[in-house]
């Protein structure tokens, strides 16, 4: 059953760090079995939601994605990104058909 890498940026504090995170955080999660569905600043917001930038990965299960975020790759990426966003990040498993 597919599962969904959610990203949500409540901030992003230091340009530099974030350009360095990006540029290894998505070959790694490419490499881990991660497709980007969608990227960028939010085109609509509704009820509680917040014009923010927001990242959408499909991995192939949620093991997956865990360990395409437990992995050396994109710790490594995390490292590069140290304290320059705040963000959200979830896991969800997709419905089964």
């Amino acid at each position: 059953m597919s599962a969904y890498w959610i990203s949500t940026y409540a901030d992003i504090l230091d340009d530099e760090k974030m350009a360095a995170y990006a540029a290894l955080a998505g070959p790694a999660l490419t490499a881990a079995g991660g497709t980007f569905l969608a990227r960028g600043t939010a085109a609509a917001w509704f009820e509680q939601g917040v014009e923010q930038r927001s990242v959408l990965l499909e991995f192939p299960s949620v093991e997956a994605a865990v360990a395409a975020h437990d992995g050396a790759d994109y710790q490594a990426a995390l490292a590069a990104l140290g304290d320059g966003a705040v963000r959200d990040i979830r896991i969800v498993p997709g419905l089964q058909p």
